[in-house]
């Protein structure tokens, strides 16, 4: 099953689970404040937080001093972290403990043709292996063919857009979900995404340069159309850096090329703030979801949807894509929690991407693409149980008023 992290591996395939009218029509992913969308203007500085940053080369970058401080603690020089030192990956230096996140912002960096230059980041497990267990998984799902978004994205699906990031192989991509946050109503800064969206898992560390773009190509525009576009029609909200990230520990020790043991705890949560600006990401979105952390059974839910924008052919990246199934059971080890699988032709790129359900009339997210066959037909993803809130309950508390 494919994920999405590194640019040269095949990744995660992901599934479109929005082809049912009446859920489409129940999700609440609709943008209200759409002024906010285009990047914050100058009046919008960043706010008094940053003032305690420590200014580098020509003064224009900034990076909190905490983060600086924990540069230097792992023996990183800013300066020359900023200056591209970030591209070392040695692997006796690369971080991996929890503790060992840093992600300083490098303003410009994440330029729309480096965007477009990302790979998808994928974890493979072919289709024998997954069935494997057979007397746990329920049959393999039909194939449903994921079906593009409607554009404008604000307007349709707000709170989704891609997670890009840098591996030892190159920059990289995933999707992730704006979800609300409980500690700090209306105004959340937490986006959801896939573990090996963040973190290599076992045999590695933390990825660099992790951004989010909301409601990225916001009107779907072709490779050829976006030649010459702007940033603002590549990036309508801006670019949202990561300050925080935390996922599972059952990720960081047995996450793998093929998803391993990691797989059914293969979620995380982003703390991020703008490049440029100083409101929310959910009051500059305008939306934000619910995060269902009752892991309800694959047998009680009639339809799951999953939105995402895959990279792998016969997908380029750059639209976005859903699909909608009924849910089915997938074991990968009678010793792990049992994952959700749908069908969905979804490919890597959309690893990370959220899972919703209605629940009385509410869109929540109940889980993230995770993995999924070689030949991309389709999509498995965590249940979100009382470890995935921990994580998250513990993102909200700590971070979540920053």
């Amino acid at each position: 099953m494919r994920s999405t992290s590194t640019p040269t591996a095949p990744r995660r395939r992901r599934r479109s689970v929005l082809a049912v009218t009446g859920l489409v029509a129940a999700l609440a992913l609709t943008a209200t404040a759409c002024e906010g969308s285009a990047q914050d203007k100058a009046s919008d500085k960043a706010d008094a937080a940053a003032s305690q940053a420590a200014e580098l080369g020509d003064g224009k970058i900034k990076i909190p001093a905490d983060i600086a401080d924990q540069l230097k603690e792992h023996g990183i020089d800013v300066d020359k972290w900023i200056d591209g030192g970030w591209q070392d990956w040695d692997k006796d230096k690369w971080l991996s403990e929890a503790k060992d996140f840093v992600n300083p912002v490098i303003e410009g960096l994440w330029k729309p043709d480096r965007m477009q230059s990302a790979k998808e980041a994928n974890k493979t497990i072919t289709t024998q292996d997954a069935a494997a267990d057979q007397g746990v998984s329920d049959p393999e799902p039909a194939p449903v063919r994921a079906t593009a978004e409607k554009t404008p994205y604000h307007d349709n699906a707000a709170p989704v857009g891609k997670v890009f990031f840098d591996s030892p192989d190159g920059p990289a991509v995933c999707s992730g979900t704006v979800v609300k946050d409980v500690n700090h109503p209306g105004k959340s800064n937490l986006v959801w995404t896939a573990g090996h969206c963040v973190h290599a898992g076992a045999d590695g560390g933390w990825y660099r340069n992790i951004v989010f773009a909301p409601s990225y190509n916001d009107l779907g525009k072709s490779e050829a159309q976006l030649g010459n576009a702007t940033a603002s029609e590549v990036t309508p909200y801006g670019n949202w850096w990561a300050d925080w990230v935390s996922t599972s520990n059952e990720w960081i020790q047995g996450g793998s090329e093929t998803g391993g043991a990691g797989a059914a705890y293969d979620y995380a949560v982003l703390h991020v703030k703008p490049e440029q600006g100083a409101k929310s990401l959910e009051e500059t979105v305008g939306a934000a979801l619910d995060v269902d952390f009752s892991a309800p059974s694959a047998t009680d839910v009639a339809t799951m949807g999953a939105w995402g924008y895959p990279a792998a052919p016969p997908y380029n990246g750059l639209q976005m894509f859903k699909c909608l199934d009924r849910p089915g059971r997938l074991s990968l080890s009678p010793t792990l929690p049992t994952m959700y699988r749908i069908g969905c032709t979804m490919t890597g790129g959309s690893s990370g991407g959220g899972w919703f359900r209605v629940e009385n009339g509410e869109t929540k997210l109940v889980s993230n693409t995770s993995i999924g066959p070689e030949n991309n037909t389709w999509l498995a993803g965590p249940q979100l149980g009382t470890g995935a809130e921990a994580v998250y309950q513990n993102m909200s508390r700590t971070y979540g008023g920053r």
